[in-house]
């Protein structure tokens, strides 16, 4: 049987607790820029904040205000991760939902994100695993994360719940005619 061919880890959520406490440990502890945020897509009642881990790509966490952080051992029974996210091109993605059927591995189907695409389904130890592929690239020189991160700035100051691609094509349009400047303008 054919692969699937993955191509890099694309990002990976945490079930964290508060947003303040997320943002203190990740951006304040290690170091990692934060990015943006917006609901969890699944459960809105949920903050979903977006970290650079230094190359590009994600580090996600869920918040929850009712939930607060303390210091104590995590589970470590399969399972105890939400789920690990693996890159794969465009032209691999349109391809996975039939490449798992075929090995009678059970998936959700695309999944529709906004600025990317996801297909969802379990390792044989039960741990979610997630396929995505984004639905652009970034100009050259410039990284998925920066071109997240003006997305999210645009999409706030339009009031929108969620980053679409509209958000997308206006952020890479902006940071085009930043690095690369026109006699017409």
């Amino acid at each position: 049987m054919r692969k699937i061919q993955t191509q890099g880890v694309h990002h990976i959520t945490l079930v964290g607790a508060d947003r303040q406490s997320s943002i203190a440990f990740w951006q304040g502890v290690l170091g990692m820029p934060f990015l943006f945020e917006q609901p969890n897509i699944d459960e809105p009642s949920q903050g979903h904040l977006y970290f650079d881990p230094g190359d590009g790509r994600l580090i996600t966490v869920f918040t929850d205000e009712s939930r607060k952080a303390t210091m104590r051992r995590l589970p470590q029974d399969p399972g105890a991760v939400h789920h690990l996210a693996f890159s794969v091109s465009q032209a691999t993605f349109w391809q996975i939902t039939e490449r798992l059927d075929a090995r009678k591995i059970k998936n959700s189907g695309v999944k529709d994100r906004g600025f990317m695409d996801s297909v969802y389904f379990r390792d044989p130890l039960g741990l979610l695993i997630e396929l995505a592929s984004y639905r652009f690239e970034p100009p050259v020189g410039r990284t998925h994360a920066e071109v997240l991160h003006r997305a999210h700035l645009i999409r706030v100051a339009a009031g929108a719940a969620t980053i679409q691609r509209v958000h997308v094509a206006d952020a890479i349009e902006d940071l085009v005619a930043e690095a690369q400047p026109s006699l017409a303008d």
